[in-house]
């Protein structure tokens, strides 16, 4: 799929967070011209600057930001303009304390930090939404507006609030969903432990409890939080809407392993274009897998369009135990990587690194050093790499693999009272994505309703939580031809977090032909041995089952452990497909022989180059397509692609090779 970017952005845009109000004028000066040798063309102006814009309640002060807006424009920079609610200004909490977020613990989060919100409070959003107005009138026709920035990183902080207020609000989505208390009571089995309500007025969020709070509970929290949050961007959106018709609008998304809080793919629906925020998980030696699957998943939630990389870091970040600094060429190689995965802007937090606060420390496109640092050198070298790639913009994927990922199923997945806390909902997902990647084959990461038709290969991990909908769905897949792999803990319970009865998977047991009477999960750290997936042996931790055949074939087995002599994989054929069911978690070996004998059973395309340390990934367009490949490794990857390499400029007849930890972009095709 392919879509042209908003016209008002900048062809693959470059840039980052602007904090002029954090520097003196001299400093600001120095800052639009050096934005100028770096070949900034979009800055994102007045994220965290209420306080600023509003230093009292019937106070207000533009100037400075008329100021930033002129100046930004002479110099040929466009403005990804927040509406700077993100952080309400103390004065507001002292007026309205009542605004504050609570914690399940009923501990009252105060101001000091950011986001000191509570996403219920009628408070806060009158105040914000004024503000968002007041933002929308002044702006609306400056030259510089480029797109409408709301928030950010809404529920960053503050995703959840238990308070009274947040209480109030959860009883009346309890109501517009289950109509009335029998409904409620049916859907959270309330006959368990005494748990009926005889009125919504009875119900509280899932607050600290002497025991497992109710599981349904906890999960509509979860809905209700994320559609708290939603709910007020799309307040802020139709003020946007309606006061500057046409400049699209946007809310910087984070998309990545550390955070599950927001239905994104719910989400992504209600965004003009939709932008991300991603940053590499320092202790994770392979965190570019990590970045690879999530900027799949982002273009999921953009409906497989093109989407907007709003935030990342040039090096090391501040917030994380250890905040390991980027080695020379990974940030250019990460920045790569998003655009191979659909994203057309590359944009940083922030511009420059600041003096002071809690991101101090955190790495800027002008660093503490200056710019006589390696760190500023790479920022431009990056900026003309991005110029000479820049014609990609627009275009889409056209993968024959599919991964299903669903937020409400990683809730479900992850909540307590579970046979194993070691099963976690993103594990098989990335690992399955991992070795489709390292053998060339594209991916798309997409909610379970979306159209399955077009995908040869269709893999179902860990998808705990799922609906009747879906489950036919994937049948459906299976039976019109498609390769279906379906992981364990997958079809366990509807939507209600109510477990499917007669057998385990529950919703895909037909389908599978298998039906297991017991989990029977693996104590940490202890492994068994699995035969049949090619010569020798593989390993497989966390998760066993007493699974019986029924209908299906065991390709592999448990050879030791709780479940020795029981299959561990097997194979149905249904319809013009297969479904293939994996009731173990294997190690990274076996899941490379598994998803091998998949690709080949599937028939997928392959691209070339690709190796577990080299990522490849194709864009296309109505005019042509370009091949990507990032060398992750520390050794030259020989690529077999005829095309013009856009980074070098020179033409290749199948003999490019990618030098280690350097990246290249080949329109495909004879030059």
């Amino acid at each position: 799929m392919s879509s042209p970017p908003p016209s008002s952005l900048p062809p693959l845009a470059f840039g980052g967070d602007y904090n002029p109000e954090q520097w003196p004028a001299a400093v600001q000066r120095e800052d639009r011209e050096l934005m100028r040798v770096a070949g900034v063309d979009l800055a994102t102006l007045a994220v965290f600057s209420w306080a600023k814009i509003q230093p009292g309640p019937d106070v207000w002060d533009f100037g400075w930001l008329d100021e930033q807006m002129d100046e930004l424009h002479a110099a040929g920079i466009r403005v990804d303009l927040a509406t700077a609610t993100a952080s309400p200004p103390p004065w507001l909490a002292r007026l309205h304390p009542e605004m504050l977020p609570v914690t399940r613990d009923g501990v009252t989060l105060w101001p000091g930090g950011r986001q000191a919100f509570c996403p219920s409070s009628p408070v806060y959003r009158e105040h914000a939404l004024r503000l968002c107005r007041a933002m929308a009138e002044r702006y609306r026709d400056h030259p510089a507006l480029a797109l409408w920035h709301v928030s950010n990183e809404l529920g960053c902080h503050n995703a959840r609030c238990y308070c009274d207020v947040s209480a109030a609000a959860f009883r009346e989505w309890l109501r517009a969903r289950y109509g009335d208390v029998d409904g409620l009571n049916e859907a959270w089995g309330t006959a368990f432990w005494s748990q009926r309500y005889g009125d919504f007025e009875e119900v509280l969020p899932p607050r600290a409890a002497p025991a497992f709070p109710n599981p349904t509970q906890q999960l509509d929290f979860l809905r209700f939080s994320s559609d708290t949050l939603l709910d007020h961007f799309v307040a802020e959106r139709d003020i946007l809407h309606e006061v500057s018709p046409g400049v699209p609008v946007t809310t910087n998304f984070m998309v990545m392993r550390q955070t599950f809080e927001m239905d994104y793919l719910r989400w992504g629906r209600e965004l003009d274009v939709v932008s991300n925020d991603h940053y590499l998980i320092a202790a994770d030696p392979h965190a570019h897998r990590e970045l690879a699957f999530s900027a799949d998943l982002t273009r999921g939630t953009a409906g497989g369009r093109p989407w907007l990389l709003m935030e990342h870091s040039t090096s090391a970040v501040n917030w994380q135990p250890r905040n390991r600094a980027k080695e020379p060429g990974e940030m250019i190689r990460s920045s790569l990587a998003h655009v191979a995965h659909g994203a057309d802007a590359v944009l940083f937090f922030q511009w420059r690194a600041s003096r002071a606060g809690a991101e101090k420390f955190h790495s800027g496109l002008l660093p503490h050093a200056g710019t006589d640092s390696r760190q500023w050198r790479e920022v431009v070298e990056l900026s003309q790499v991005l110029d000479a790639v820049e014609e990609v913009v627009g275009s889409g994927t056209d993968n024959q693999a599919a991964i299903l990922f669903d937020y409400e199923a990683w809730w479900g997945c992850e909540l307590d009272s579970h046979p194993t806390v070691d099963v976690r909902y993103r594990d098989r997902a990335e690992d399955f994505h991992r070795a489709l990647s390292a053998l060339g084959v594209g991916v798309d990461v997409v909610h379970p309703s979306a159209d399955l038709s077009s995908y040869r290969l269709v893999v179902v991990p860990t998808l705990y939580l799922v609906s009747d909908e879906a489950a036919a769905a994937v049948t459906a897949a299976a039976e019109a031809g498609a390769t279906v792999v379906v992981t364990y803990f997958s079809g366990i319970v509807d939507e209600n977090d109510h477990v499917r009865l007669g057998g385990y998977p529950g919703a895909f047991r037909e389908l599978l032909g298998v039906r297991t009477t017991e989990f029977l999960p693996l104590a940490e750290g202890h492994t068994v041995r699995v035969s049949g997936l090619g010569q020798g042996e593989v390993l497989a931790d966390v998760w066993a089952e007493d699974l019986e055949l029924a209908g299906a074939e065991a390709v592999a087995h448990h050879l030791d452990g709780p479940a020795a002599g029981r299959p561990a994989l097997t194979r149905r054929s249904v319809g013009d497909g297969v479904a293939w069911y994996v009731a173990t978690r294997l190690a990274a070996e076996g899941t490379d022989r598994l998803v091998a004998r998949l690709v080949e059973e599937a028939g997928l395309d392959r691209l070339p180059g690709a190796a577990p340390d080299v990522e490849v990934a194709r864009r296309v367009g109505a005019d042509g397509s370009w091949l990507f490949v990032v060398n992750h490794g520390s050794q030259d990857a020989p690529v077999p692609v005829t095309g013009t390499e856009l980074v070098s400029g020179r033409d290749v007849a199948g003999d490019l090779v990618v030098p280690a930890g350097r990246v290249a972009v080949v329109r495909e095709g004879v030059s």
